[in-house]
């Protein structure tokens, strides 16, 4: 899996092995999930659920991932990016592409998730050639909702076609992104 780098971010693979306890800080905070679904139980469960997407991508070899956003200044995972494929309401792979973004609650506001998505989104429209990538989020996640916006992506509408829930659509096309100058590949 690629890794990337932005002004204040290194956007690499997780590690199971020594970052388990750092990616379930993250993922067993009820507000970090409040969107996604269940906090996390154990770390053993989190360092599991690293090594399955690990494994995923591996398998589907497309150029989608499942990066830790790691400060520089710190070298501390502080979040989670993603490009992929998004899944249907039964968990089947759509040939649509999504960006998408967790964050430690520590974090919020800094404008990681702006930096990660948008190395993402550059990645994805230049090197990988896709058309157009989604962002989806819930109706109220009015966060995500103005990281998306402030990444240039255009509002949909609501879709069912996603994760069996209702969502807010947002896309941008490639002719309509600008290369950034940040994100080095």
């Amino acid at each position: 899996m690629r890794t990337f780098e932005t002004d204040r971010l290194r956007l690499r693979p997780w590690n199971p092995e020594t970052e388990a306890e750092q990616a379930f800080e993250i993922y067993s905070d009820p507000e970090v999930v409040r969107f996604i679904g269940s906090p996390d139980v154990s770390v053993e469960a989190r360092c599991e659920k690293i090594r399955q997407r690990n494994q995923k991508y591996l398998e589907v070899n497309d150029g989608s991932g499942y990066w830790a956003i790691v400060e520089k200044a710190t070298a501390t995972p502080v979040g989670t990016a993603i490009l992929q494929r998004i899944p249907d309401g039964a968990g089947q792979l759509t040939k649509d592409w999504e960006v998408g973004w967790h964050l430690k609650r520590l974090v919020w506001g800094r404008g990681y998730a702006t930096e990660a998505g948008r190395a993402l989104l550059d990645y994805g429209l230049t090197e990988l050639k896709l058309p157009v990538i989604y962002a989806v989020a819930k109706p109220e996640n009015s966060a995500s909702i103005r990281v998306m916006e402030r990444l240039g992506m255009s509002p949909k509408g609501r879709t069912q076609k996603y994760y069996g829930a209702e969502l807010v659509l947002f896309e941008l096309q490639a002719g309509n992104h600008p290369i950034s100058e940040k994100a080095v590949l």
